[in-house]
């Protein structure tokens, strides 16, 4: 039999959400334990002995943790569900069989690297601003934004009254029209890319992301995906000290 594990842990790797959305689900009254609704922490649960549910939904342990890269296309809502029936990222997982949830997320309008796993472990470790993990994004952008303006996203610029962290910032291309730059950051706001180039002037036109830390999409085409292994996992989590190379 399994050992006794804390319930926001089983909820997590049973791929319901995050530790930290599992505690707030327990908390919110959405949680049973064999029929009795609990909403404090601490409780520990065995693993294939309680009945657990979650808005009156079975939840079982996942079997195996997965990890998928997929190349998510524009047009497409980065859920598992959308009330108002648009096209979502998980329509094109036809062959996988457990149940996945995107880490993090991608506007509408938005292409590029995205993370889906039943891993809640790891969906808060990348998640989470003490970890650093690095994005990169390759933005179109209106104009030809100064030298003096790349150096502002470098370090730091004021967005709904809060600095950014420092960034990387790569010139890809430039035309009379508008230039295609390259852009690395490790904070996660909402449309935190699109904010600091509008801060600048210079709107972002189309925005597409290319990599978690050192895992890129490579050679993956938009709406395929692919599993990957733990160690490819790893190269996330492997250019933390990105900024402090670049400044040293």
């Amino acid at each position: 039999m399994e050992k006794p594990i804390r319930l926001q842990k089983f909820l997590a790797h049973a791929g319901v959400a995050s530790r930290r959305k599992c505690e707030a689900i327990i908390e919110s009254g959405r949680v049973q334990v064999d029929g009795r609704t609990v909403k404090t922490m601490g409780l520990k649960v065995t693993p294939g002995k309680e009945k657990i549910t979650v808005d009156n939904k079975a939840i079982v342990a996942a079997e195996k943790h997965v990890y998928i890269l997929l190349n998510k296309p524009k047009g497409y809502v980065t859920t598992v569900a959308d009330p108002q029936g648009r096209p979502i990222v998980t329509s094109f997982l036809q062959n996988v069989k457990e149940r996945v949830f995107p880490v993090g997320r991608l506007d509408l309008d938005t292409e590029g690297a995205l993370l889906l796993t039943n891993d809640g472990e790891l969906t808060q470790s990348i998640l989470h601003p003490s970890n650093e993990v690095y994005k990169t994004y390759e933005a179109e952008v209106k104009g030809n934004p100064a030298p003096a303006d790349l150096r502002t996203l470098e370090t730091g610029v004021m967005v709904e009254n809060r600095k950014t962290s420092p960034a990387k910032i790569r010139v890809l291309h430039k035309n009379k029209a508008n230039a295609i730059i390259q852009i690395t950051i490790h904070e996660g706001r909402k449309r935190q890319v699109k904010k600091m180039f509008q801060a600048i002037g210079h709107p972002v036109l189309s925005l597409k992301r290319l990599a978690y830390g050192n895992l890129g999409l490579g050679k993956l085409a938009p709406g395929k995906y692919r599993f990957l292994t733990k160690n490819e996992i790893n190269l996330i989590f492997s250019n933390k000290s990105l900024y402090k190379q670049k400044n040293s």
